[in-house]
């Protein structure tokens, strides 16, 4: 009985003790993903100043280009568990950390250039699917500077999986922190003439966001070579030197992420374009409930990615109770936090929707009445969202993608979508329908996601390594 107790309190001291890291480890991670959605809000607002037809083809252009940057972002993202799992296996690993950061940067430059080639011809698409000649002839403008952001900030995501494979994410934190302000800065000099700048409109947008990606790549470039912990790396020696297995390896992991990528983030414009159908209050009122989301799901987003690292580090270290113990406190911190946010979206729904609009606006009241209805669906959503995101972040330390993304293509595509229309069209639930069926589409893959991280982490040593 006494050794149950001890090994019991045993198990809680060491699940405080990864807490403890874990927690070091996410919260940079999640400064630097709010950090780097402040930076759209502000290009967002900005384009708002200067008038509805800005804004516009700021939107068109914004939502062609962000789908293939996801997509290419998913790739690179897979240096991070390769990373974590060579250093669990040698902590003192030089040459083949150097070798999978080179291959990462060879597939952002791989990647971008098909990319830079669609994006430049993006009047063209807009017109193809329909848009107005004005507006798409603005947009494709505006492309022509943004799409040039693909390639240094696929340098930085690369760099960022470096550092924080290493546990020092807060370097990404700082070099973030002074691109948002440069950023503001930027958007107000090259979009409105400011400071004997020429006045480009939403073109200057699109310069200033590649000009914001550049100095992220080159911060953290000065980082990894002047940091001492990062400096013995040589990350950038013969670089043009190639190691096709590992490519191919990052593209293997990295393929199926971005594959959930796309799948995650077409839900969400789809769920706006059925929302559209039904009139603009409910438009108005999903944006607003869509926002407060996304700004909360920053935090389960950065406890998954520690979750990548922490149990790819314990992978290359054939530790199995080490896997299990980061992994679900990555879990309980993550879904923990989402539920709190949850209580609060059910308790104060008028208070969070008053940072966006004006509550005692007449005009604003029926965007208000369908903005509360939504957050109570949204408080669901929140704890499966926060859920699905620290479990495949958890998976994807495992080097398990392939799986996940059948789950995502399931949950998102084959229940979501569906269910979510014919509940808004076919049973007349409007708005409320779309967003029962993001709810149901993310439990679903939150459970599957979970019941295979069940079924992998106990095994996941000899399978894996």
């Amino acid at each position: 009985m006494t050794t149950t107790i001890e090994a019991r309190l045993r198990g809680i001291d060491t699940f405080w003790q990864e807490a403890r890291i874990m927690l070091a480890l996410a919260w940079p991670m999640i400064l630097t993903n709010l950090a780097q959605t402040a930076m759209t809000a502000t290009d967002v607002m900005m384009m708002g100043w200067i008038g509805p037809d800005a804004l516009a083809a700021g939107a068109l252009g914004s939502n062609l280009y962000y789908t293939p940057m996801f997509f290419g972002m998913g790739l690179i993202l897979a240096t991070s568990p390769i990373l974590a799992k060579e250093l669990g296996a040698n902590r003192h690993s030089v040459r083949e950390i150097r070798r999978t950061v080179r291959q990462g940067l060879w597939v952002a430059l791989i990647t971008a250039v098909p990319l830079w080639l669609m994006l430049w011809n993006a009047e063209t698409i807009l017109l193809m699917m329909g848009q107005k000649p004005e507006l798409a002839h603005q947009a494709g403008r505006y492309m022509h500077t943004l799409q040039w952001s693909l390639l240094p900030f696929y340098g930085y995501i690369v760099l960022r999986s470096f550092i924080s494979a290493l546990e020092r994410p807060g370097w990404a934190m700082i070099v973030v922190a002074f691109a948002v302000p440069f950023n503001a800065l930027a958007n107000w000099c090259l979009m409105f003439g400011n400071l004997g700048f020429p006045a480009l409109g939403v073109v200057g947008s699109g310069l200033a966001t590649t000009l914001s990606n550049s100095l992220m790549f080159l911060g953290l470039v000065i980082v990894v070579l002047r940091e001492r912990q990062f400096r013995r790396y040589r990350l950038f020696g013969r670089f043009w030197r190639s190691d096709w297995p590992r490519f191919r390896q990052i593209l293997r992991l990295g393929l199926p992420i971005a594959a959930i990528v796309v799948f995650e983030v077409s839900i969400f414009n789809g769920a706006a374009l059925l929302m559209g159908l039904i009139d603009a209050s409910s438009l108005a009122a999903h944006a607003i409930a869509i926002q407060i989301c996304s700004l909360t799901f920053m935090v389960p987003l950065g406890f998954g990615q520690a979750a990548t690292i922490r149990v790819g580090r314990f992978l290359g270290a054939r530790d199995r109770e080490g896997i299990r113990r980061a992994g679900w406190t990555a879990y309980a911190l993550g879904v923990g936090f989402m539920t709190l946010t949850a209580i609060v979206m059910v308790s104060v729904p008028r208070l969070l929707i008053s940072a966006f609009i004006d509550l005692d606006d007449p005009k604003n009241a029926e965007v208000v009445v369908h903005a509360v209805t939504f957050l109570v669906f949204a408080a669901l959503f929140q704890i499966a969202d926060g859920a699905q995101a620290v479990g495949s972040g958890m998976l994807r330390g495992l080097h398990d993608t392939t799986m996940p993304m059948i789950y995502a293509a399931i949950g998102y595509w084959g229940v979501g979508v569906p269910l979510g229309t014919y509940l808004a069209f076919g049973m007349g639930f409007d708005g409320a329908g779309i967003w029962t069926g993001l709810f149901l589409g993310l439990a679903v893959v939150a459970a599957l996601l979970l019941w295979r991280w069940l079924t992998r982490a106990r095994w996941a040593p000899a399978e894996v390594a």
